[in-house]
């Protein structure tokens, strides 16, 4: 890999410090070459320290390294994303990351909609939507719709209608999320058992 540690008079390019599960942005550093070389030697990430002026492996002194998966270049060849798995908390105030949020798994458009379920299900009586009735329900209602939308799926996947087949698939998504929320668990959990069979 090419880097061009040039660039700048001080010989230091930008290293975007990335999450390996969850991608999230964890903080920014500063590598020079010999703190690039330190990193691909140890695994840990070390940068070099513009207060200090010295080379610095973060964790050095909290133990809250980071471990390094992989290393990627950008297209001018100046500044580096650095994927890792961190050990604690990335950021020296404790926080998971240094703009002091939490390192959570998000999924996008599904881990909205996975707390707006959860808001119709915590203001289930004040609120008169489609969720909140399920919840209202009861588990035994929402099991059913779970079992009534996945027999749905069945039949569409049989038919060459793939509009039919998604939209029937959309609904059996969306129920198996408010089913979720009733059992008291997330996306997450269930990603986390699917870790676990990993091989």
């Amino acid at each position: 890999m090419k880097i061009d540690f040039t660039k700048n008079t001080d010989g230091l390019i930008p290293a975007i410090i990335q999450d390996n599960e969850t991608k999230n942005v964890l903080m920014l550093g500063y590598m020079n070459q010999e703190a690039y070389n330190k990193t691909l030697e140890t695994n840990k990430v070390t940068f070099f320290s513009r207060s200090k002026y010295r080379l610095w492996t973060k964790g050095e002194e909290s133990g809250n390294f980071l471990n390094l998966i992989s290393i990627k270049n950008d297209c001018d060849n100046d500044t580096l994303l650095i994927q890792v798995n961190p050990v604690g908390p990335t950021c020296h105030t404790g926080s998971d990351t240094c703009w002091q949020e939490a390192n959570n798994q998000e999924y996008g458009f599904i881990s909205k909609l996975e707390k707006t379920i959860k808001d119709r299900k915590e203001n289930a009586n004040s609120e008169k939507s489609y969720v909140a009735s399920l919840f209202e329900k009861g588990i035994n209602k929402i099991a059913q719709k779970v079992g009534e939308e996945a027999v749905e799926v069945v039949i569409e996947a049989k038919d060459s209608n793939d509009e039919l087949f998604l939209s029937e698939s959309a609904d059996l998504l969306f129920h198996y999320l408010i089913l979720l929320q009733a059992k008291g668990f997330k996306l997450n959990d269930v990603i986390s058992v699917l870790k676990q069979r990993e091989k």
